[in-house]
């Protein structure tokens, strides 16, 4: 079991304070949903636990340690994996070589998204937005990361590689932590904790099957 948390996290950007004591849990394996509208605070917390960005007040606690000073590349070095919503790919290099980069041996990710297959060769910054979340996913893939955080992960997507890229993130052996505008549809038979996320502050934690009957119940209202 692997968990890692927020414990009261603030932050600031400038001025303004993003997080307003934001306490929140995930363990692994399993997947956890950081819910939100744009603005709500959830990439924040995301590039929290990453170490991307500074607490101004509270804690990143990671399997009981207090990681808060510890800078992003230790944990990255440590087991952890972040994907990015945007910049999460090398774009002067090819697919090849972004790969390589994850693991000297990439077919399971040719085997997740067989897209990728032809186009190998060419710069990732010349794909699709789509085609370069599929490449920024793959990598994650192959990172055998203990701790899983992705930004948006189908962005660009089909729908139905979109159901696809949700079923690989919830069937990794690690710590899945994804940042959405909306709750993404659950493989079935997996569960998901929820936590909701409104102006800097969260609102709900729980089960997504509970987090989706209280939406439901909000007659008239929007789901956030």
């Amino acid at each position: 079991m692997t968990t890692i948390s927020l414990r009261h996290a603030r932050v600031r950007y400038g001025p303004l304070e993003a997080l307003h004591g934001v306490t929140l849990a995930a363990a692994g394996p399993g997947l956890t949903v950081l819910v939100g509208r744009n603005g709500s605070g959830r990439t924040t917390a995301l590039r929290a636990l990453a170490g991307t960005v500074p607490l101004s007040g509270g804690a990143v606690v990671w399997e009981g340690v207090d990681v808060t000073r510890v800078p992003a590349h230790e944990r990255a070095r440590r087991g952890l994996c972040l994907v990015p919503e945007r910049q999460a790919v090398f774009g002067s290099l090819t697919v090849r070589e972004n790969l390589e980069l994850a693991a000297p041996a990439y077919d399971m990710a040719l085997d997740a998204y067989p897209r990728l297959a032809p186009l190998l060769g060419r710069r990732a910054g010349t794909l699709s937005g789509g085609e370069q979340r599929m490449l920024a996913v793959s990598r994650a893939l192959l990172a055998h990361a203990r701790v899983v955080l992705v930004d948006e992960p189908a962005q660009g997507m089909s729908p139905t590689v979109a159901a696809r890229t949700y079923e690989l993130l919830s069937g990794l052996d690690a710590c899945v932590v994804i940042a959405e505008q909306r709750l993404p549809p659950v493989p079935h038979g997996r569960a998901a904790l929820v936590h909701e996320l409104r102006r800097g502050t969260v609102v709900f934690s729980g089960e997504a099957n509970e987090w989706e009957r209280r939406a439901a119940r909000r007659t008239g209202s929007s789901p956030y």
